[in-house]
């Protein structure tokens, strides 16, 4: 019995860490976009790894706290609305 609970909540915590995942890539998508950033170009501009953004929009990666500040300063928005 032990064991499905751990199951459960384990699955319950993984999908809800994939839904951030994908709701911080739609965003972080939009905001490249409306100001016509391809993804390699944003990358660079942020000093990330060439690759990183690509792999942020398609949720495949656990973006850090200082990362998505980063980014949100870029854009000149509140952190927040990464999230929203």
């Amino acid at each position: 019995m032990t064991f499905m609970w751990i199951s459960s909540s384990i699955s319950e915590n993984w999908n809800m860490s994939q839904g951030v995942r994908k709701r911080i890539a739609q965003k972080l998508k939009y905001y490249r976009e409306i100001h016509s950033y391809t993804r390699e170009a944003l990358s660079l501009s942020l000093g990330f790894e060439n690759s990183y953004i690509g792999k942020v929009e398609r949720a495949k990666v656990n973006i850090t706290i200082d990362r998505l500040n980063k980014i949100a300063n870029f854009f000149n928005i509140d952190i927040i609305e990464l999230f929203n």
